[in-house]
């Protein structure tokens, strides 16, 4: 008996450390203060012509290692506004300014991120589909 709660326990271990396959190295994380944040959105062009592209990610095998990574990469990119990757869904969602950043850069992006992951359905769309779904029905 006391072997199986061994067995199972190195199990689950094992289980929880190899759950991600493409988690990334431990990463150094940055606190931003209020000042980098208005540098950071000051940095956007209130002028610019701004887009929105939702594609499908394949690959991810989890929603901390695989799609906040991908995430976060996605909102980093120069003239990126705003960035959100669902994993359940496997959207991704992207506004961007049209003069900067294209729908190719967008899926190189998401490439480099982890060899694993492919973009599919690339469009570009007025709105956002999960934003539909979150719209107040009251009115």
């Amino acid at each position: 008996m006391k072997q199986i709660k061994k067995i199972a326990a190195i199990a689950v271990i094992a289980l929880v450390t190899f759950s991600c396959k493409n988690e990334p190295k431990a990463e150094v994380v940055t606190i931003e203060t209020e000042t980098a944040v208005e540098t950071t959105k000051a940095a956007l062009d209130p002028n610019a012509t701004y887009a929105k592209a939702e594609f499908t990610i394949e690959g991810m095998t989890c929603a901390i290692g695989c799609a906040r990574t991908i995430e976060k990469k996605l909102a980093k990119m120069e003239g990126v506004k705003s960035a959100k990757v669902d994993y359940d869904k496997k959207l991704a969602m992207v506004e961007y300014d049209n003069a900067k950043v294209t729908t190719t850069s967008l899926e190189e992006t998401v490439t480099k991120v982890g060899e694993t992951y492919t973009v599919k359905e690339m469009k570009t769309v007025e709105s956002f589909t999960a934003k539909k779904a979150e719209a107040p029905a009251d009115k």
